[in-house]
């Protein structure tokens, strides 16, 4: 077996399930992908946030500056933009299965060997210019792997659940964000806190070995592959290209992906997305550090009101999705720019609100659920909704290859803000980099009004 053949779409099966059984068979199986997408996907996120909350024990050990460690989170970020554009093309023809465990074993390994390395930084094993390196590429590496997460999970949904109710367990899908930053900042902080920073990396690596797991076993690639019809024979929908053949599935699937690329709306949602990446990575990287130099808070306390903003991120994403697809009947924008709005004005209490706990806990509140719908809507769905379903991979590719390129951009910039603003006291001023944070929050919900009147794509 060769290695791209290896990732090639699963045929179908030989062995058909008999027609009294299809449907309860279907169901079974839609359920267990949904499951795994979601899980799998939030461990994938584990692996990716160690880092979040790391920055203030790897500052205060002399090991890296604000600079060195906006640098290296940008590298996840830049790598992961441009993995999730071609990852996301790839995976339209892809084994789900085998494409999503891959990335995660790769990111696995990453958190392990930065473990082992954090470890003999500490014993003076090598210089800190040599460390700022290693994590540099070890932290790229991981982005590339991180980019195989979320295009199999979605393209998971697109393959197995009707068009009908595809925006509600979308909406539950996109929780696996909140869970997985939740868990990063709660799990990793716990252990960062209780036993050093490098034991960060270590439990990250050990939530994310269970996520191959899940993967493994419960995530299926085509309803074909299972001995079942197709999605659009299970769903009651019109299949125009039932009679076509595997050559030519895969040629009309290319020509949707080129007229994807051309199309204005989804390179407007992409950018609308970037913004949004900027003002929510800016609180998952520096959230933590910031609630410590300048408001006071230990890294216990910071990590977990961090640490809410995701758990009731959970509550934006579930709703986000019902309440789109039952309420406003598919019509997503209202409810993704109301969300924006909440999204800024939660951010201008975190900011500027003082450092009373009750405030920066409402704050990561209501900054969880806005955020849980404009992932859902932004990141993803919106995008998804002006394409055919074949080419479902390559607008989440365009939008996700903005939306982490931004993030990293603004890992760069936050670190420069902070290393070139210092206090008398000798923390950093946070002064200029609040204003850039709220300013993307800001123009993020007002791009998407550009696409108001946008239809879907017709091929």
């Amino acid at each position: 077996m060769g290695f791209m053949n290896f990732f090639k779409v699963s045929g179908p099966s030989a062995v058909l399930v008999p027609a009294e059984k299809v449907q309860k068979k279907y169901k079974s199986l839609r359920f267990q992908t949904f499951l795994a997408g979601t899980f799998g996907y939030a461990l994938y996120y584990v692996c990716r946030l160690s880092m979040g909350v790391m920055k203030q024990p790897l500052i205060d050990a002399g090991l890296l500056n604000a600079t060195q460690l906006g640098i290296i989170g940008a590298c996840l970020y830049w790598a992961y933009a441009v993995g999730k554009f071609v990852n996301g093309f790839l995976c339209d023809g892809s084994n789900i299965k085998r494409f999503m465990a891959t990335g995660l074993i790769v990111s696995v390994a990453m958190n392990f060997i930065m473990g082992i390395l954090g470890v003999s930084a500490l014993k003076g094993g090598f210089f800190t210019s040599i460390l700022f390196v290693s994590f540099a590429i070890c932290w790229a590496i991981n982005g590339w792997a991180q980019s195989m997460g979320a295009p199999p999970a979605i393209i998971g949904l697109s393959r197995w659940f009707p068009l009908k109710i595809r925006g509600t367990f979308y909406g539950f899908f996109s929780s696996s964000h909140n869970i997985g930053e939740g868990l990063s900042f709660v799990f990793v902080g716990l252990l960062v806190a209780s036993f050093g920073w490098k034991w960060g990396f270590f439990g990250a690596a050990l939530a994310g070995a269970l996520g191959v797991l899940i993967i493994l076993f419960f995530l299926h690639d085509t309803p074909e592959s299972k001995g079942l019809p197709p999605i659009e024979v299970l769903a009651g929908e019109i299949k125009e290209e039932a009679t076509l053949s595997s050559e030519e599935k895969r040629l009309q699937t290319k020509q949707m992906q080129k007229a994807v690329i051309k199309n204005p709306g989804v390179w407007i949602l992409a950018l609308a997305s970037a913004f949004m990446y900027m003002s929510r990575y800016a609180i998952n990287e520096w959230g933590t550090i910031f609630l410590q130099e300048a408001k006071g808070y230990s890294l216990g306390e910071a990590a977990t009101i961090i640490g809410i903003n995701p758990i009731f991120g959970i509550i934006g994403t579930v709703v986000s999705g019902w309440l789109s697809d039952f309420v406003f009947k598919g019509d997503r924008k209202y409810p993704a720019f109301v969300s924006g709005i909440l999204e800024a004005i939660a951010l201008a209490l975190f900011l500027f609100g003082g450092p009373a706990k009750w405030v920066n806990i409402l704050a990561m509140v209501l900054f969880g659920i806005a955020i849980g719908v404009l992932i859902s809507f932004l990141g993803g769905l919106m995008a998804v909704d002006l394409v055919p379903r074949q080419a479902t991979g390559a607008a989440l590719g365009i939008v996700g290859m903005a939306s982490y390129a931004a993030a990293g951009l603004q890992n760069v910039v936050t670190g420069l803000l902070l290393d070139n603003h210092i206090t008398a006291a000798g923390t950093h001023d946070y002064t200029y980099v609040s204003w850039f944070w709220l300013g993307a929050a800001i123009i993020s919900f007002l791009l998407p009004v550009l696409n108001w009147r946008r239809k879907q794509q017709v091929i």
